[in-house]
């Protein structure tokens, strides 16, 4: 092979592997990307439908924290004492305040906030009341802020479970994402 010959394979080979003439790419290159999206949907799509679209439980929860802390500061606030209700058999909450009347229990009654079919609760237990499973549920906050060491079970058709421990005199909500059962701790 003559030098002209060798310079002219060489220009050709570099010309190839520099993407002088590669336009696309090869076939191998897009399957590899498209395993490691299909892997990395395959892990996500789970947890993406159980936390945003489809989570009743979560939300129920935050707003459970959210109307306890409420009835608390309103209490407080306002220097009486707030009732919140839970009825276990229909899974309602609803709240009450010291010098309702008549009229105004049985809207607030009417106007209760109903859990998901998928979400329920499960039990209430209270420090000097024991753990309750069935019948309505009734936790007082006085004018100072302060509840009766209570934790409240709620549960969802698949399985899960979370538990609110309301704590008498801090003022503050644990959550924890399974059953957590205080007459045993």
């Amino acid at each position: 092979m003559g030098k002209q010959n060798r310079f002219a394979l060489f220009t050709l080979h570099s010309s190839l592997f520099n993407g002088e003439k590669r336009r696309g790419y090869t076939l191998i290159e897009l399957t590899v990307v498209i395993v490691l999206i299909g892997m990395m949907l395959a892990i996500a799509i789970p947890r993406i439908r159980y936390s945003l679209l489809t989570d009743n439980l979560k939300s129920v929860t935050r707003r459970m924290i959210g109307i306890v802390k409420e009835i608390r500061n309103d209490a407080v606030r306002e220097q009486k004492a707030y009732f919140l209700y839970l009825d276990l058999a229909s899974n309602k909450v609803w709240v009450e305040s010291q010098g309702m009347g008549q009229e105004e229990r049985a809207m607030t009654r009417q106007r209760a906030f109903t859990f998901p079919e998928d979400v329920r609760i499960m039990d209430v237990w209270r420090e000097e009341h024991g753990k309750q499973v069935d019948g309505e549920v009734v936790i007082r906050f006085t004018k100072k802020g302060y509840v009766e060491h209570t934790a409240i079970h709620l549960g969802a058709e698949d399985g899960r479970e979370f538990t609110l421990i309301l704590s008498p005199f801090l003022g503050t909500i644990k959550g924890y994402d399974r059953y957590v059962d205080i007459e045993a701790m």
